[in-house]
């Protein structure tokens, strides 16, 4: 079994079933912090889908999208728990 094989028959169903499972955790989640956790946890896991895809068919120009993708799943969860954080102290 090559990388290849690896990355497209084990690697890339165990994310794409990790993701379905967190999406239902998005929909479910009780309270606005969970739900944030899990659209943070389901753009990570959507960045380890993309990078996957990158790496089997060797397009590097698919890192760049998820390197910004990153990006603003970062600066999102630090202005959502800014914004829980203040909404607290109220």
């Amino acid at each position: 079994m090559t990388l290849f094989d690896y990355l497209y028959y084990v690697i890339l169903p165990v994310l794409v079933i990790s993701a379905v499972l967190i999406f239902w955790r998005f929909i479910k989640g009780p309270s606005i912090a969970d739900k944030v956790i899990s659209l943070d946890l389901l753009i990570t896991t959507g960045i380890g889908i993309i990078a996957v895809y990158s790496i089997i068919y060797n397009h590097s120009t698919l890192m760049d999208a998820a390197l910004i993708l990153a990006l603003i799943a970062f600066l999102s969860t630090v202005a959502l728990s800014y914004y829980l954080e203040k909404r607290r102290k109220k």
